[in-house]
């Protein structure tokens, strides 16, 4: 997949040490407003973008912290040892999918959420953006 011709999405850390490259489009984008997403990012809720592990190309080092998810496996959220960033989601080269943190994107303006994750946990003072498809914990 990464010789496609394709959209291409791109980040990294705060100090640049800890970078991506995604090809084509994610398969899966939004708001999550679960405790772990908004205890790990500071704020009411965590913008994500999920892509194919083969669409995805991670490079430097990460420091991995687990936690239990809802459906009750590991949930990896994956940062810069140096700057301590949130870059992405999963274990690379061992999970099917990644999760990529929207606000690591080189270019924000490419992140287009399409749904809301956990709304069920949103607390009142984090604004929900109208048109996305609600959800009240995982969908199935």
């Amino acid at each position: 997949m990464r010789d496609e011709v394709g959209k291409r999405f791109t980040g990294g850390c705060l100090c640049g040490a800890l970078r991506y490259e995604a090809v084509g489009e994610p398969s899966m984008s939004g708001h999550c407003y679960c405790p772990d997403c908004r205890r790990a990012s500071g704020s009411g809720f965590s913008p994500f973008m999920v892509f194919a592990c083969d669409a995805l190309t991670i490079t430097g080092e990460s420091r991995q912290f687990q936690t239990r998810s809802f459906r009750g496996t590991d949930a990896v959220r994956n940062s810069c040892p140096t700057c301590g960033s949130l870059v992405f989601g999963g274990e690379y080269g061992k999970d099917d999918a990644h999760t990529i943190y929207a606000g690591s994107l080189d270019d924000p303006r490419v992140f287009k959420p399409t749904i809301a994750l956990f709304t069920r946990d949103r607390p009142d003072w984090a604004a929900l953006p109208e048109g996305l498809t609600l959800f009240e914990t995982m969908p199935e």
